[in-house]
């Protein structure tokens, strides 16, 4: 990409930065267009920030305050970038907004935001670097946004986000026909959740664990970047494009090794198992312990009562019923409300704040820590009725959980 001029939205930071600075190490031209000129007060980065580290990658960059809400900043950036190095080789549409709620959560204000971020920004920045990317030799577009896929699984929890982001899809199959033959047109998505600020804001402490680095889509985009623009209308995942590229190795995207708490769970059986110890010294058998059925979900639990302490309670004050499918299924809970708190088999002492449904495979994981609560959410797995300020504690105190065991 040396000499070539990127065009990315949103490269203040995340993803779309990480995209710049790979193409910076071979001498290419950067143009930040991103809102970000002052500091933000709780995400990193600005367009000055980004354009610095750029330079010292390598490359050349021109910071562009565009806001692509706003027509006018996009034509001008545009323009600019046009003055400043001769044209527009590649345009990487990365900026979006995200807001993963239902129908009736999802304040007006957010809906707009998404469509004219995700769908309006998308279509008005291509819109606008068409005609010079047409005058390159080997020009593309590059759309952050999944294949289409139009199981009912991927809108019921957060519709407006679904629509916004396949909007952004629907580009790359519009495009990439209608400029056949001149400008390449492809999307780009990630198989596992990618660590950025907006990840951590959605998902809170501990959800990088569950993350790859942004560094394994900028390694994805490079291929695509360099293929020939006979290579469009395609939607490509990360991880399958690397593979067949050759990668093997996946570990060095990982941000942290998962902790197993199953694992973790046979030494608490050992310590303490089905039995404890009476103040007499003598071993008596728990209830609940008693009564719960046996394998993963049961051993999961075992654990979970094992190191809930007071803190939790007076900190969490919220009951979790759990109802499960598959083996070991039934109604589980989790009262971090009264008392001393409990967990284990049967509905919860006191009505539940939160009932969450899903199957006993999906809970096990999701307790284990390789599978994020928001994540199972977002693709269907986790249903939530209830309280979400409490949904979103109980998010937190999983990693806490993992950091113990």
């Amino acid at each position: 990409l040396a000499g070539c001029t990127l065009f990315i939205t949103g490269a203040s930071r995340g993803i779309g930065k990480a995209i710049a600075l790979k193409a910076a190490k071979d001498g290419a031209n950067i143009v930040i267009a991103a809102k970000t000129a002052e500091p933000h007060p709780t995400l990193p980065g600005t367009i000055y920030t980004a354009a610095e580290e750029i330079e010292a990658a390598g490359g050349k960059a021109l910071p562009c305050i565009v806001n692509v809400r706003e027509e006018q900043q996009i034509i001008n950036a545009v323009e600019k970038a046009v003055k400043t190095f001769g044209g527009i080789d590649i345009l990487v549409n990365n900026a979006s907004a995200i807001s993963l709620t239902g129908t009736l959560e999802t304040a007006t204000k957010k809906v707009n935001l998404m469509m004219d971020v995700n769908v309006r920004g998308t279509y008005l920045t291509s819109k606008a670097c068409l005609p010079h990317l047409r005058k390159s030799k080997n020009p593309h577009i590059l759309n952050l946004s999944p294949p289409m896929n139009l199981n009912p699984m991927w809108f019921k929890n957060h519709c407006a986000y679904t629509i916004s982001k396949y909007g952004m899809s629907m580009c790359v199959l519009g495009m990439a026909e209608e400029f056949r033959g001149e400008v390449a047109v492809n999307a780009l998505w990630p198989k596992t959740a990618i660590h950025t600020a907006a990840m951590d804001m959605l998902g809170g402490a501990g959800i990088e664990k569950q993350c790859r680095k942004t560094d394994i889509l900028a390694d994805a985009a490079y291929c695509i970047l360099t293929k020939p623009k006979t290579f469009t209308g395609n939607f490509i995942i990360d991880e399958v494009l690397l593979r067949e590229e050759g990668v093997k190795d996946f570990d060095v995207y990982a941000i942290a090794p998962v902790i197993f708490l199953i694992g973790a769970a046979q030494e608490e059986k050992k310590l303490s198992g089905s039995q404890q110890e009476g103040a007499d010294g003598a071993k008596v058998k728990t209830e609940s312990a008693a009564a719960e059925p046996s394998g993963p979900v049961a051993e999961t639990f075992r654990v979970i009562r094992g190191v809930v302490t007071e803190e939790y309670v007076r900190s969490t004050q919220g009951v979790f019923q759990f109802e499960l499918s598959g083996d070991g299924g039934g109604t589980w809970h989790i009262d971090l409300k009264t008392k001393n708190g409990s967990a284990g088999f049967g509905k919860p002492p006191v009505a539940a704040d939160v009932v969450m449904s899903m199957s006993s495979a999906d809970f096990v994981k999701m307790f284990t820590g390789k599978l994020k609560p928001t994540l199972a959410f977002m693709s269907g797995k986790l249903r939530i009725k209830g309280n979400m300020a409490l949904a979103i504690k109980l998010e937190k105190l999983l990693s806490q959980l993992n950091s113990k065991l």
